[in-house]
């Protein structure tokens, strides 16, 4: 940890992406107003030092409401992230196990079908038989990051497959499956944690934009993308409407690409090389 500090991207995006993490964890224990609480006599305030991000068109603060929203969209990401992890990396160390044969077929087909759906199309598709909810955003957003996994997994698992340490494993008498969670997946896990930082920002990024045209949390729920979507009309009004839950999508987002972009040179050896 103390050599990725030293890194100027990740200690940047640490920082940020930490910042509305920790603000996240606070809203559960303390915010500075009510998020559902009205008050029209106070609408549109500009940042003062009693609202410090204004009030919205209800009069609710905007600081308040970020900080209640952040706690939904980090969560989303979480668990679609999970669901991810948790299915489409066994998949893709089973098909690498098995590679050209019916159930390599069978699951790499699957990922491309997956694939010719978009997440915005899943969530539809779920939110048309299910109703707009925080919990079918996550399973659409789950679902997307399936075969992300899966072909990430099974394309690292392809080229330790031949390595001496795995033939050994096999001439010892050990299986397909242990091999592949003893030897296999230890030396992936440096690439799963890149790729899941990324697809974390992303997660995120997908929960904005359902809650945007109304199919990630539904009120009275806080989401940074369906403040996004109540601002647009008061924009020259009111401009703080949209600046800030703007600002906490753009920044959380970055801070977790930057960390990302780092921790990919930091487990890269070449990159390594280069910089010593």
């Amino acid at each position: 940890m103390k050599a990725l500090l030293k890194m100027p991207g990740f200690a940047i995006g640490f920082i940020m992406a930490f910042a509305f993490v920790l603000a996240a964890l606070i809203s559960f224990f303390w915010l500075p107003y009510a998020v559902d609480g009205v008050d029209i006599a106070n609408k549109m305030q500009a940042p003062s030092w009693s609202n410090w991000f204004g009030t919205d068109q209800y009069g609710r603060d905007i600081l308040s409401m970020i900080m209640m929203g952040g706690r939904t969209s980090i969560a989303v990401a979480i668990v679609a992230v999970g669901i991810g992890v948790g299915l489409g990396v066994p998949l893709g160390l089973a098909a690498a196990a098995r590679k050209g044969g019916l159930l390599d077929e069978i699951i790499m087909r699957g990922n491309d079908l997956i694939f010719a759906f978009p997440a915005l199309l899943i969530a539809i598709l779920i939110t048309a038989v299910l109703g707009a909810s925080a919990l079918n955003a996550i399973i659409a957003i789950g679902i997307f990051n399936i075969p992300v996994f899966a072909r990430l997994s099974r394309g690292a698992a392809l080229s330790l497959w031949t390595r001496d340490f795995v033939l050994a494993a096999r001439v010892a008498g050990k299986g397909r499956v242990r091999i592949s969670f003893e030897h296999i997946l230890p030396n992936i896990t440096n690439l799963l944690i890149v790729q899941g930082t990324i697809q974390f920002s992303l997660g995120i990024l997908a929960e904005a934009a359902l809650s945007y045209i109304g199919l990630g949390a539904q009120p009275p729920i806080p989401s940074w993308g369906r403040m996004l979507a109540d601002s647009q009309t008061l924009v020259s009004l009111a401009p703080h409407l949209a600046l800030f839950p703007g600002a906490a999508i753009v920044l959380t987002v970055l801070g977790l690409n930057l960390m990302g972009d780092a921790l990919r040179d930091h487990f890269d050896p070449k990159t390594r090389r280069e910089r010593q």
